[in-house]
């Protein structure tokens, strides 16, 4: 089993940058792939980004393909989340999750879950 902390979170204002990090412990990450998940108030948990165990297979929502960048160190047993040119519709909760079958995680049908980290983008 793992344990998965997210951080980075807080305010910011449209058009600025945030690095969330996932911060992995009880088990090392590279037994599973992991992904980014948010959720806005009164809204379902939406997929953001997904990443395989080796970082050979990346996927991106399409709301933020091309301002987000999702990594890992399987070293330091965590996984990132850059997030450039930020938009008042990125205001959400963001999750971190890990799944132990899937090659590439893009639905919530995962194992684990982070408890989540706020992100308001407002002016």
């Amino acid at each position: 089993q793992v344990q998965l902390v997210e951080s980075g979170g807080g305010v910011v204002q449209p058009g600025g940058s945030l690095t969330l990090s996932c911060a992995a412990s009880g088990r090392t990450i590279f037994s599973y792939a992991m992904s980014w998940f948010r959720q806005a108030p009164g809204k379902e948990r939406d997929f953001v980004a997904a990443i395989s165990r080796n970082g050979g297979n990346i996927a991106y929502a399409d709301s933020v393909k091309g301002r987000f960048t999702i990594s890992r160190d399987n070293a330091k047993n965590t996984v990132y989340l850059q997030m450039n040119s930020l938009k008042p519709e990125d205001t959400a909760v963001y999750y971190c999750a890990a799944d132990s079958v899937r090659m590439i995680a893009v639905t919530t049908q995962v194992d684990f879950w982070g408890q989540g980290t706020q992100v308001t983008v407002s002016s």
